[in-house]
């Protein structure tokens, strides 16, 4: 199959941790072509959705991870699959994007499925799920948080859009700064937050539980760093090997038909205790961590599913 890659730079990935990176990895692998580009390069021309990159072979190279071709523009309908793999954050420039890749439908396969990663961003998806999520409200008016945080005492404050870790705060009983931070927030961008209850599990970790078209297929239990509220590893978080308890499961049970019916072929979930904290749809991570705790070739299992949609 030719297979085309929208990302973030390539020559920047960790090829010991990159997702992007292993998909790619695992794509040549199977024999398929690769195609780069970054997503400032796509675009909307006479009909055609173009998009000006690279052809592309990956290499498990430190400082060099991809060779890459000239530079040349090519129509993506005439592949077979394009992945949808920029990070947030989730703005009109990402949202465009799913715009002009949702006009490839019928063409070639994108994964995640454009239209539904726009309207399933991950901190709003949960929302269909009341009885598996902590209590959440989604807001930008100052006393409605006020109000959330009077009920719930200690609470989790962050970007509706943000990703990483990036933004994200605790608020205690004794805290005083919600109005300083709501200012802060509201002062550099228009979008809500969203606020959830505090839950005091994230010390044991914030379990990544990876699902292929739906499916479970293993998690990562992310640790804090000592005096860290937050658990991503972008911020310092240490995965540890884990197994899926039977809660794990009925969230997954719950969710995983609609992940399937929208599209969603390479999904991450959050958990924390008991409760689903994020949907990741977007650029979800974790798979060379759990390869590497549980042996299994998660790439391969992407894979398999890609090429049966294809076929």
């Amino acid at each position: 199959m030719k297979i085309a890659f929208q990302m973030d730079p390539i020559g920047n990935v960790d090829i010991n941790a990159d997702s992007s990176f292993r998909l790619a990895e695992e794509a040549q692998a199977r024999g398929h072509e690769l195609f780069y580009y970054s997503p400032d390069h796509l675009a909307y021309q006479k009909g055609r959705i173009t998009a000006r990159g690279q052809d592309m072979t990956v290499q498990r190279v430190a400082d060099q991870p991809a060779i890459l071709g000239e530079l040349r523009e090519v129509d993506l309908a005439d592949f077979d699959v394009v992945w949808l793999r920029q990070d947030p954050p989730f703005d009109m420039h990402y949202i465009t994007s799913t715009h002009l890749l949702d006009r490839l439908k019928g063409q070639a396969v994108v994964v995640n499925d454009p239209f539904w990663v726009r309207n399933y961003p991950e901190k709003l998806l949960v929302l269909d799920f009341p009885d598996l999520t902590p209590p959440t409200t989604i807001a930008r008016d100052l006393d409605t948080i006020k109000a959330f945080k009077a009920e719930h005492q200690d609470i989790i404050l962050k970007p509706l859009y943000g990703n990483g870790g990036a933004g994200v705060f605790r608020l205690d009983e004794q805290d005083r700064n919600l109005t300083s931070l709501y200012e802060l927030f509201t002062g550099f961008s228009r979008e809500p937050l969203i606020v959830q209850k505090f839950l005091p599990d994230v010390r044991n970790g914030d379990k990544r539980i990876i699902l292929v078209d739906g499916v479970p297929v293993g998690a990562i239990n992310r640790v804090p760093a000592e005096g860290e509220t937050r658990s991503n590893m972008h911020v310092g978080g240490r995965p540890e090997q884990i197994g899926l308890t039977a809660r794990d499961k009925e969230i997954c049970d719950a969710i995983g038909p609609l992940l399937r019916e929208k599209g969603q072929i390479f999904v991450g979930i959050d958990v924390i205790g008991d409760y689903l904290t994020e949907i990741n749809v977007t650029s979800p991570t974790g798979i060379q961590e759990l390869e590497r705790f549980d042996g299994v070739n998660i790439a391969e299992k992407i894979w398999q599913a890609i090429e049966a949609k294809v076929a």
